[in-house]
């Protein structure tokens, strides 16, 4: 616990961000539970999409943006509830996302869809039920979206309004800069860094630092330094997730084994494969890259091919090279203990195994 006058450890801004969605979504499910207790489904699909599991970065990120602002003496309950009202942001992205990408397991646990429909199944229910699936996680995540909106104005911040609308609109237009490149199948690298730029540098570290930032009225040389952070470890993190959504280990990542590979994922690491691929390998790409039911040894051999064009080793050097870039803004604009924090955050974003 901090001291008086001590700003809070980046594990104790966890646990508090933590308790604060728990708290808000048991008033949740009491509000939804007049409607009726058919509503019971939703809202406990809605605590384990939020609950169970996640790293907390966005939040983490908004808080630090504060902090790099406003000493430790500060009250800082308000913003603790805005960062907290980016999970529920995010967990509707995560709910959309896992539909459009046709994910079959989040964390380990079957994603919305697949619940609601096995709901359906059992219940001997008319229609079908991956219809009824789809329809219950998109309201899922139209809901969380709904309720991020309500967090959100509680906290009373409205230096940083504009940032929360630019976010949820970030997101939105970054998931279908994904969908749209993968439609297309271009393996295009300056396609991929594009779709990493506002699907995660913009919304995943840009947004929250500047949310904090800006409700701690933050200065346009504070603003500039945590962008300069921001937008490098934003791509070094997405650069990490789709290395780990190649070659991740299912029981750590809680998702298939070669997951992005089954869901056609146009990202660098893919792009940077085909520029180094022979023909067979590269018509090999074209053909497997989303192909649902291939099996363990398809897999097998698209990962070597990602390995021996040298995509992998020139991913890993730009995630390290990002990394560093995003290290030196850290400049003393910011509070020191926000630097320290930050700092950590690198590490956290880009040596992960989930």
């Amino acid at each position: 616990m901090a001291e008086p006058g001590e700003a809070p450890s980046d594990e104790e801004i966890v646990t508090r961000v933590d308790r604060l969605l728990a708290h808000f979504l048991d008033e949740r499910a009491e509000s939804l539970a007049h409607v009726g207790p058919e509503l019971a489904p939703m809202t406990e699909a809605a605590r384990r999409l939020v609950l169970d599991g996640g790293k907390r970065l966005r939040p983490r990120f908004a808080y630090w943006g504060w902090r790099a602002v406003r000493p430790a003496t500060d009250d800082d309950e308000a913003v603790v509830t805005a960062a907290a009202s980016l999970e529920l942001v995010h967990a509707c992205a995560l709910a959309h996302d896992d539909l459009m990408d046709s994910s079959r397991t989040r964390r380990g646990n079957p994603t919305a869809h697949v619940s609601f429909a096995e709901m359906h199944d059992a219940a001997g229910w008319s229609g079908a039920s991956e219809t009824f699936g789809a329809s219950a996680a998109i309201l899922l995540g139209d809901l969380l979206l709904a309720w991020a909106d309500t967090l959100f104005a509680r906290a009373c911040l409205p230096g940083a309004q504009r940032v929360f609308d630019d976010m949820r609109q970030m997101v939105m237009a970054g998931q279908y800069l994904d969908v749209l490149i993968q439609a297309r199948a271009e393996f295009s690298a300056d396609s991929a860094l594009r779709v990493a730029e506002f699907k995660t540098s913009k919304y995943t570290v840009e947004g929250p630092l500047h949310l904090g930032a800006r409700a701690a009225g933050a200065s346009q040389p504070v603003l500039a330094a945590l962008t300069g952070y921001a937008i490098p470890l934003g791509e070094a993190f997405q650069l990490r997730d789709d290395v780990l959504g190649v070659f991740g280990d299912p029981s750590i990542t809680g998702k298939p084994a070669g997951d992005d590979l089954l869901e056609g994922k146009q990202t660098l690491l893919v792009a940077l494969a085909m520029q180094g691929a022979t023909a067979a390998q590269g018509a090999a790409l074209r053909a497997d890259l989303g192909r649902r039911d291939l099996d363990a040894d398809g897999i097998a051999y698209l990962r070597e091919v990602i390995v021996g064009s040298g995509a992998l080793e020139q991913v890993e050097a730009r995630i390290a090279a990002r990394a560093e870039q995003a290290r030196g803004a850290l400049t003393d604009v910011l509070a020191r203990e926000a630097r320290d924090a930050l700092d950590s955050l690198i590490t956290a974003a880009t040596q992960r195994h989930v």
